[in-house]
């Protein structure tokens, strides 16, 4: 008697359950035990342990995201053959998780579901970080994770991922922060670029910046969320270091190159050191970085990826004038992300209003009286007539909530546009 699909779904899931406690357990063995090898030598090991079906390129990001972190403070020389029985035992673990994954994707690609999905991993996320007992941080976990969920989706499908280039940009690391390495990335020129590659179906996500904690809203953005029939699957916070980075040293630099962004959230530390220096806005921080490269006397506001990206030397670290800096990025597509629950989503909206008295407050009681939370509103002209606006909002809940459904229909009585632009995990800074 064949096995019901239900019954064939439960036993992978209990395997794969099993298997990370296994997993988590033997990465924090892992970063305690010292076994006197360096980076390079470790990258290669894994690789002549692997039997696949894991891609040894994700095996070394796996690893990777593990070293990053380094090993803990207290880790103990121990015997080399020891550490490399738990790396093979480690690496062997993950394939044989893969291989429950792939049983269930097969199931669910089967009656339409979709190979990205951000609410199963942030479940899967949760459930890593609470199996965690030290001395790994849950970051460090996240990231382990994160290219092990990557890995497992390139063997399903090689997703196309578009991003708001050029390469070494932030979005493009916020793009691999929330896909991981192992899928297939592709930089767009402009924000309408992304839209479009996604909307056309020549990528299956694209990755674009919302806002800035310094700097605000990312206006391009917005309109275009307005424009497209697109939907915001996910969100990723990232915390910026600015760098200035420069052939030249500081007292010869005399002009200074970057998007308009990065500019504004280091204002008052080019004003201070660079006073003299010329301001001038590129269309990207990479591009800054490019133009840097290429002549003296000009240096980029850019991130330490596209310093070793174009060879060109950091001349100072961490030159935003906010520690605090970090910027939203939106995940863009066609699919839509299922509830969390328990007040773990979010939800976007834009709307317009009448001119008339009471509009606004009219709108805000449709959340109010449903105790809604709304934790953002912005106004934005719609550029349609002179002083006529759209106002986004973001609130905490699921499109599919009844609370959620009924103030949106209440406002569809009163407002000449209500568009729902995506519900997705609501994941803070503290969850990367």
């Amino acid at each position: 008697m064949s096995e019901d699909i239900s019954t064939k779904l439960q036993r992978n899931r209990d395997a794969i359950d099993a298997i990370d406690h296994q997993v988590v357990d033997l990465l924090n063995k892992r970063v305690v035990s010292d076994g006197g090898a360096d980076e390079a030598t470790v990258l290669a090991k894994v690789v002549k342990f692997n039997q696949g079906p894991l891609s040894d390129a994700t095996l070394q990001a796996i690893y990777w995201a593990l070293m990053i972190a380094g090993l803990d403070p207290e880790a103990q020389a121990i015997e080399p053959s020891i550490v490399d029985e738990l790396d093979l035992e480690i690496v062997n673990l993950l394939n044989q998780r893969v291989r429950h994954a792939g049983e269930i994707g097969k199931i669910k690609h089967a009656n339409g579901a979709d190979y990205y999905d951000p609410t199963r991993e942030a479940q899967v996320m949760a459930k890593v970080c609470s199996l965690n007992p030290g001395p790994i941080k849950n970051p460090t976990i996240r990231s382990v994770y994160r290219e092990v969920i990557s890995g497992s989706i390139a063997l399903e499908k090689k997703l196309v991922i578009t991003y708001l280039g050029p390469e070494a940009t932030y979005t493009h690391q916020a793009a691999i922060s929330n896909f991981g390495v192992s899928l297939d990335y592709r930089a767009s020129k402009t924000i309408h670029d992304v839209f479009s590659e996604v909307e056309s179906g020549a990528a299956d996500y694209g990755v674009v910046p919302i806002e800035n904690s310094t700097e605000g809203a990312v206006f391009h953005s917005m309109d275009m969320l307005v424009e497209s029939n697109l939907h915001i699957c996910s969100q990723v916070y990232m915390p910026i270091e600015h760098c200035l980075i420069s052939q030249s040293p500081l007292e010869k630099i005399e002009k200074v190159c970057s998007k308009d962004q990065a500019l504004g959230q280091c204002r008052e530390w080019l004003r201070a050191n660079l006073p003299d220096a010329e301001i001038v806005d590129v269309v990207s921080t990479a591009e800054a970085v490019r133009i840097a490269e290429e002549t003296e006397g000009v240096a980029a506001v850019a991130s330490a990826l596209s310093a070793q990206r174009y060879c060109v030397k950091i001349q100072e670290r961490g030159i935003q004038d906010r520690d605090d800096n970090v910027t939203r990025f939106l995940i863009i597509g066609k699919t839509h992300a299922k509830p969390l629950g328990d007040g773990r989503d979010k939800t976007s909206l834009v709307i317009s209003l009448h001119d008339e008295v009471g509009a606004l407050e009219k709108t805000l009681q449709a959340f109010a009286k449903r105790g809604i939370n709304l934790s953002k509103i912005e106004s934005r002209p719609s550029r349609k007539k002179a002083w006529d606006y759209y106002f986004f909002i973001d609130l905490v809940g699921h499109y599919e909530d009844e609370a959620v459904q009924a103030a949106l229909q209440e406002l569809k009585g009163h407002c000449p546009l209500v568009k729902w632009l995506g519900s997705y995990p609501n994941l803070g800074i503290l969850d990367l």
